[in-house]
């Protein structure tokens, strides 16, 4: 698995957030392949040899914005683009690009309409958009000291605004190319809002004084407020790192050996075509890191399997679906959007990871249940699978799990997530010598770290975009503003407060891509809920999840969209059935926001109430699947639901109650089966 098919590349293209790839090809492709290997290593060597954060940030997003130009199409309409357009296309080259080609699999290109993928020139109009953001951004690292000066001391010259808007205006274009124009407008109006602010009513609550261009540029261009700030630090720091140690996985040859893994642990049963589905989606995301790149890159070997073991086209779908999203809910890699929530917190990734650990185990559970139901509803059966042994493989290859496991214990050991990451990567380099089909040589370690950075673009240019979004929240003080509406509108209920904030950051999601939306949500629902008693690590998380849910919401829900293309099933009924796999994700992060023992789903609070609190969720998670599909009545369907939200009030009263409408919905589950057969 080291590159996507044409045909996965293509529904990755059509149903992920961001936009395809150039195929680029020749010595361009050579020179960004350089590029890219290089960005990699100089973020590599920062994780031990520290560069000032603002210099840091600077340097990474002045070689990362031209590749994006470089590497993505304009999309603009054909007539505009003939305008910039310097020559043909090149020959085509066979139909299959190189299977090593970083950048084939990798940029999310997609098919040439002609059923061949040709390579693309950029135009001029990119070239001169690169040079442009080289230049805007490589000018203030001329006399970094001097630049930061003048915006702290707002003397900011006349050559810094023009490049400070310069770089603004270049990076809606970054981000409209890699995931579309919605955040794209969505900055736009933060940017009139900041400008024309003391235009609106005086009493307006979200009403300022306004601020003039130049205010504007120093609050976003010359600090780490706004285009420099935590999403780009985690962009620069954390997310580069991770995409490094996934492609260097998956060059070694890990996303084939979990694969195998999963078809040979379970191969008895009747649920285990499902069971398998669900685990590889959860150890491909440490690969992948994307919910619907695991998606496409799963249903492409287990749709099959899935067919033959009696599964529906929309089940199969859903569980597909559901196993690939869970790639950004599950550590140890999570999404990006958890780096940030580090960062936030200034706490260590690890305690991030802990946050998450229980509400992934009770996800999972909630899937393998579901499944193991509509084994028996569908009348699946087994499927004989030709794979090797699972002790075979996990003899032969199982040191693949050790990089996996070692950044957890490094970070246990106080290291760094950025040095934990690194040294994980080395290990996986080297041990990558144990098995001669994958050794790490200079071509493959040359196409992992190109990989990398090709990997992390689309990220970079949300991430730097999300930046004038969150220093025009900062600057004006928004966010404090918005997030008093949202309780006085909900009347200060923080019921009714997280219901819309849940609402809000699915809606927003649709937009956007996760880590936008968890970003703008974090700065203005996150105060919302804080202010009525909700701790930051409550809150962050509730979004979190929140806005990776979106992926699987309909009316767009982007995994099931891409399932339903592999499968082709009904597009409406699998995001259903996926909504149905998923529905404990959605229920569970209300239990941490609205119950006092709800933290211990985060593991905080005394080993025997964390115990204690995931058995009773676990119980409630059965009573949710029982009523999605588990019971044929509704009458005990309704007194499962029941059951499993008085579970998940996580205190003694409701959870007795809860414990005795489950009982009776199973007795009268058990009277009604009676009744239709009395055999």
């Amino acid at each position: 698995m080291t590159e996507l098919s044409d045909r996965e590349a293509e529904l990755v293209s059509a149903h992920e957030q961001e936009r395809p790839a150039r195929q680029l090809g020749g010595p361009l492709r050579l020179g960004v392949w350089i590029v890219g290997g290089l960005l990699s290593v100089y973020s590599l060597v920062v994780v031990f040899r520290p560069v000032e954060a603002l210099e840091h940030r600077m340097t990474f997003l002045a070689v990362a914005l031209p590749l994006v130009f470089l590497c993505y199409r304009s999309g603009w309409p054909s007539f505009v683009a003939r305008m910039f357009r310097r020559g043909a296309p090149a020959s085509p080259p066979p139909d299959t690009p190189a299977k090593d080609d970083p950048l084939a699999g990798v940029s999310r290109a997609v098919a040439h309409p002609e059923g061949t993928r040709r390579p693309e020139r950029p135009t001029v109009a990119d070239w001169l958009l690169a040079a442009a953001s080289l230049a805007v951004l490589v000018y203030p690292l001329l006399d970094i000291d001097g630049f930061r000066n003048r915006g702290s001391g707002a003397a900011l010259t006349d050559l810094d605004i023009v490049a400070g808007l310069a770089l603004t205006v270049l990076l809606l274009e970054a981000v409209r190319r890699t995931v579309g124009w919605s955040l794209a407008i969505i900055c736009i109006i933060f940017l009139i809002y900041a400008y024309y602010g003391a235009y609106l009513p005086i009493d307006w609550t979200i009403g300022h004084r306004g601020f003039d261009l130049g205010q504007i540029v120093s609050q976003l261009y010359t600090g780490t407020e706004g285009f420099f700030g935590v999403p780009m630090q985690v962009a620069a720091s954390y997310i580069i790192l991770f995409t490094i140690y996934g492609a260097v996985l998956d060059y070694s040859g890990a996303s084939k050996f979990f694969i195998d893994l999963s078809f040979a642990a379970f191969r008895k049963s009747r649920a285990a075509p499902g069971r398998t589905v669900t685990t590889a989606g959860f150890l491909l995301g440490t690969v992948s890191g994307s919910g619907v790149a695991t998606t496409v890159s799963l249903g492409s070997v287990a749709w099959p399997v899935l067919r033959r073991a009696g599964y529906p086209k929309e089940p199969a779908g859903g569980i597909l679906a559901a196993g690939g999203i869970g790639a950004i809910l599950s550590p140890p890699t999570l999404g990006a959007a958890a780096f940030i929530i580090a960062e936030y917190l200034r706490v260590s990734y690890l305690e991030v990871l802990l946050y998450a650990t229980i509400p992934t185990l009770l996800y999972y559970l909630g899937i393998f249940l579901a499944i193991e139901i509509d084994s028996r509803r569908f009348s699946t059966r087994a499927v004989q699978v030709d794979a090797p042994k699972a002790g075979k493989l996990l003899l032969r290859f199982g040191y693949h799990f050790s990089s996996l496991i070692l950044i957890i214990v490094l970070m246990a050991l106080d290291r760094s997530a950025f040095q934990s990451v690194v040294i994980a990567t080395a290990i996986a380099f080297a041990l990558s010598f144990l098995d001669p089909q994958h050794r790490m040589g200079l071509k493959r370690t040359g196409q992992a770290l190109a990989k990398g950075t090709l990997e992390v673009l689309p990220v970079t240019a949300v991430c730097a975009a999300a930046g004038i979004i969150v220093g025009v929240i900062t600057q004006t003080g928004l966010g404090l503003n918005l997030s008093a509406i949202i309780v006085d509108f909900a009347a200060g209920n923080l019921v009714l407060t997280t219901l819309m904030s849940g609402i809000a950051v699915m809606l927003l999601g649709l937009a956007v891509p996760v880590t936008a939306s968890f970003i703008i949500a974090a700065v203005i629902i996150g105060p919302a809920l804080t202010t009525l008693g909700v701790t930051q690590a409550e809150a962050y998380m509730f979004v979190f999840y929140y806005a990776v849910l979106s992926e699987v919401s309909p009316p767009t829900a982007l995994s099931a969209v891409a399932a339903a293309a592999i499968t082709g099933g009904n597009t409406y009924k699998t995001m259903m059935m996926t909504w149905r796999y998923t529905l404990p994700a959605f229920l569970v992060p209300f239990a941490f926001v609205l119950t006092p023992n709800g933290q211990a789903l985060l593991g905080q609070g005394p080993i025997g109430t964390v115990l204690l609190m995931t058995v009773v969720s676990a119980v409630a998670v059965a009573a949710l699947a029982l009523a999605t599909g588990g019971m044929s009545g509704w009458p005990e369907r309704v007194l499962a639901a029941i059951a499993a939200v008085l579970l998940l009030f996580l205190e003694p009263v409701p959870i007795v109650a809860g414990l005795a409408v489950l009982a009776v919905a199973g007795a009268v589950h058990l009277v009604r089966s009676r009744r239709r057969d009395p055999a």
